[in-house]
C-alpha cells in the first residue's frame, strides 16, 4: 500500500523487478527517512500538542509511515520524561515522555531514539507521537481522515466499457455496463457497480463501518442469496473523499461465494475515442 507496504519497494516481498540483487545489496528490514514539506499539527482536547513545518517521514519494511518531528516542535511544557524505554534492533533505544494536556494524561505517548543505532543517525533529535492517541491531526488547515496519506499512495477511478457482472453462488446479484473500476497502490483492483444496477431486494443494511484515508466512510450491506446471508459483503462510499468522488452511488462487493467479472473488450484494434 506503499513503500514499505504491501508491494512496495521497501516491503518485504516487493512486487516488482530490479536492476540489481535487492537481497545482496540491502537488509530485509529497511528504513527510509524523507521530508515532510507540509505543516503538521497535533490536537489533544484544545491544546496544539505538536505544531512542525519540519516533519519527516521514516518508511520502515511491514510498518505505515510514521511521522517524525523536531523534538522542541513537540510542546515542552506538556511533556514529563518518564523511565519507560523499549528498544529496536534497526533504531536503537527509545525515550518515553508522558504527555499532560487538557485534563487528560496520554502515558508514554510520545517517543525518540536520542542515541539512534549508526544506520539510524538521522532520527537523533526527532520524536515522534501516538497518532491515534491524539483527538486531531491537521495538514495545514485540513483534518486528516483516519491516518495519514502516504505521498506514494494514489487511487484512480476510471469508467470501464467492459461490462460488470456480480453473482453470488452463481445467482446474479448486480449487472452493468457503466461500471468503475478503482485501481489503488498495492491492492486489486474493484470493480464498483451502479447502485441502480444491483437488485435492492438482495441487501440489507448492515451496522459496520469503515475508514480509508484515500477514500473516506464505507457503508456496508449484508448480501442475501438462496436463504444465505453473507455479512457485510457488499459496501460504498456514501460521501467518498475527493480523488474517489466518482465511486459516489456505486457499490462493491466481495466475500466467500461472491463473483466480480469484467468481460473481455468486444472492440479491440478498432478506431479510439
Amino acid at each position: 500500500m506503499s513503500l514499505s507496504l504491501g508491494t512496495g519497494p521497501l516491503a518485504g516481498k516487493p512486487g516488482g523487478e530490479f536492476n540489481f540483487d535487492l537481497a545482496g545489496a540491502s537488509p530485509a528490514h529497511r528504513l527510509y527517512f524523507e521530508p515532510f514539506a507540509p505543516r503538521i499539527r497535533a490536537i489533544v482536547g484544545d491544546r496544539v500538542v505538536l505544531d512542525s513545518t519540519r516533519a519527516h517521514l521514516l518508511f520502515e519494511t511491514g510498518i505505515p509511515a510514521v511521522v517524525y518531528v523536531p523534538l522542541e516542535d513537540i510542546d515542552p511544557s506538556l511533556l514529563e520524561r518518564t523511565e519507560h524505554t523499549t528498544h529496536c534492533p534497526f533504531k536503537g533505544d527509545a525515550s518515553y515522555w508522558t504527555v499532560r494536556a487538557a485534563d487528560r494524561s496520554i502515558e508514554n505517548g510520545v517517543w525518540a531514539y536520542e542515541s539512534p543505532l549508526p544506520d539510524a543517525s538521522w532520527l537523533a533529535g526527532f520524536a515522534a507521537l501516538y497518532w491515534d492517541k491524539a483527538d486531531a491531526w491537521l495538514v495545514e488547515e485540513e483534518r486528516v481522515f483516519s491516518r495519514l496519506r502516504d505521498p506514494y499512495h494514489r487511487v484512480d477511478v476510471a469508467e470501464t466499457s467492459r461490462h460488470a457482472r456480480v453473482t453470488v453462488d452463481g445467482m446474479v446479484v448486480a449487472e452493468s455496463s457503466r461500471a468503475k473500476l478503482l485501481t489503488e497502490t498495492g491492492l486489486a483492483p474493484r470493480v464498483y457497480i451502479p447502485s441502480a444496477d444491483i437488485r435492492p431486494d438482495l441487501l440489507s443494511r448492515a451496522d459496520k463501518r469503515t475508514t480509508c484515508p484515500y477514500k473516506g466512510e464505507a457503508t456496508y450491506w449484508h448480501v442475501r442469496v438462496n436463504g444465505r446471508q453473507l455479512e457485510d459483503a457488499a459496501w460504498s462510499y456514501e460521501a467518498p473523499l475527493p480523488e474517489s468522488i466518482r465511486v459516489q452511488g456505486h457499490v462493491s462487493f466481495d466475500g466467500e461465494g461472491v463473483e466480480t467479472t469484467l468481460d473481455a473488450p468486444a472492440d479491440r484494434f478498432t478506431a479510439g475515442p
